[in-house]
């Protein structure tokens, strides 16, 4: 996925209202299938009028930097602001395959199919999903518990209709295709860097299979983006110096690609998806730097075991995630949602518990900022525009030294439509750390209207919003447990213990 932040990050300031540095002067997972989802791009060079390259005689077998007759660096003739045709876009696809290879040092096996499709179709495709019952709710309890997506809210429709926005393009690994959405399907109006993003997500398919990655939870999905998207888009970054540079901006970027179509549904489930798109680039261009592409290709046999590893790389190879269970202590008709062929939990890992905590943020207008806004964006140095490298710090007291956490859904038949329960358990590196993230949750429950129930230990009962529910938070040295229940007296039949009387 290229995330030119032409969302992820101008939409933040939009939402905030600011026209500045934001903050300045104040504060089951249902695995994707398609790999690298790709943004619609929101900067480039223009045109595709560089210095015109001699073509070069074809060699007499496949070599790197040449793919179906095309070099890397000789100019085509191909106008992009009217649109591609077919031989338009076979020639475009043969060159940017021949680019990649050249950038990234890796001979494609085989060409890639590339198909165009409308935005409306890809909608229509993304809202057509079928997704099994119990993922479902497993999805939908996650967010709630994030207090992002509350119960009565289908939170798979939020983050397709997200898709639906943002997506520009993206490689199925299932079919080993690329499809590109554009709003004329016939002449389509094709930016090469998105292009050369979803060319490279195939190469590393073709080199290191995708599909044999565990991403069955959020928390594995992103950890392991942290290779997948951290390298492809680090390359996509090198491919667009040498576009500036070497090819002397004859890469094929037309003015416009057709829009991204409407905002984002719900910021909260985007902001937990980028984060391997903001973090992932830094952390490839770390290894390649101390020891070339080879040793990235190497983390594709050892990629990071969590987000908490590509947010800080220091961890990577030293600080596994802790092997714990969540007890079923339920009784009186709760039990504990089953789920075909995943995980009986979900987990959203360092990335997700720091979404929570800056989420306040948008949903507030930038009036409530339990992370402080200037602590989350990156802005260039003497500027108050935002880095496009590593644009993001998914960084912060309250969500660091996070060592691992399993979220487990509890239904119950008597319950009324759409009330869950869940029990959220994490580790932490230290005592300290699990009270740091004792005290920043406390504030997002204070965001949401929380109030301390009187006689009961640590126990908060929110009224009255589409949060409204009873919630007991319990720390035990580096632990900490919360539980939620329709009702304060719901909390112990979730999890016997919870919510004692003082």
């Amino acid at each position: 996925m290229r995330t030119t932040i032409a969302i992820a990050v101008a939409l933040m300031l939009v939402v905030a209202g600011c026209s500045q540095a934001p903050g300045a002067g104040t504060t089951t997972d249902t695995t994707d299938d398609v790999t690298g989802a790709t943004t619609q791009p929101g900067s480039g060079t223009d045109g595709s009028s560089g210095q015109q390259v001699v073509k070069p005689d074809d060699p007499d077998s496949d070599v790197l930097g040449w793919e179906a007759g095309y070099w890397y660096n000789e100019t085509i003739d191909v106008n992009p602001d009217d649109g591609l045709n077919a031989t338009e876009l076979n020639e475009t696809v043969a060159r940017s395959m021949a680019r990649v290879e050249q950038v990234r040092e890796l001979e494609f096996e085989a060409q890639v199919p590339v198909d165009i499709v409308t935005r409306e179709e890809f909608r229509s495709r993304q809202s057509n999903g079928s997704t099994p019952d119990d993922r479902r709710l497993l999805d939908n309890v996650k967010y709630e518990s994030l207090f992002m997506v509350n119960e009565s809210t289908d939170s798979l429709a939020v983050q397709n209709s997200n898709s639906g926005s943002s997506v520009g393009g993206f490689y199925s690994p299932g079919e080993e295709k690329i499809v590109v959405i554009s709003e004329n399907a016939t002449t389509p109006k094709l930016d090469e860097i998105t292009l050369s993003q979803e060319l490279f997500h195939a190469l590393q398919d073709q080199k290191f299979n995708l599909s044999g990655f565990n991403q069955s939870t959020r928390e594995l999905h992103n950890a392991k983006d942290g290779i997948i998207e951290g390298d492809g888009n680090y390359v996509d970054h090198l491919y667009s110096q040498r576009c500036k540079n070497e090819w002397n901006g004859d890469c094929l970027t037309p003015e416009s690609s057709g829009g991204s179509g409407s905002g984002l549904a719900n910021i909260g489930p985007y902001l937990i998806k980028y984060q391997p798109y903001s973090d992932g680039p830094p952390f490839v261009r770390g290894v390649h730097r101390r020891g070339g592409w080879e040793a990235v290709n190497d983390l594709y046999e050892n990629p990071p075991e969590s987000t908490e590893q590509v947010i800080h790389p220091d961890k990577y190879g030293t600080d596994a995630p802790a092997e714990f269970t969540v007890e079923n202590r339920a009784s009186n008709g709760w039990e504990r949602l089953k789920v075909q062929n995943r995980p009986n939990y979900g987990s959203v890992g360092e990335a997700g518990i720091f979404a929570m905590f800056v989420y306040p943020y948008y949903a507030s207008q930038g009036q409530t900022q339990v992370v402080p806004a200037t602590q989350f964006f990156n802005m260039k140095k003497g500027s108050d525009q935002i880095r496009e490298f590593d644009p993001l710090n998914y960084n912060s007291t309250y969500s660091t030294g996070w060592d691992g956490d399993k979220l487990a859904v509890y239904t119950n038949d008597d319950a009324a439509v759409n009330e869950t329960g869940y029990v959220w358990k994490s580790v932490w590196d230290s005592e300290q750390d699990a009270k740091e993230f004792v005290e920043g949750y406390r504030k997002v429950l204070k965001y949401n209207d929380a109030t301390k129930v009187d006689g009961r230990a640590n126990t908060w009962r929110i009224e009255g919003n589409e949060f409204a529910d009873a919630f007991y938070v319990q720390q035990r040295g580096d632990t900490v447990v919360v539980v939620n229940a329709p009702s304060v007296s719901d909390l112990s039949d979730v999890r016997r213990g919870a919510a004692p009387t003082q």
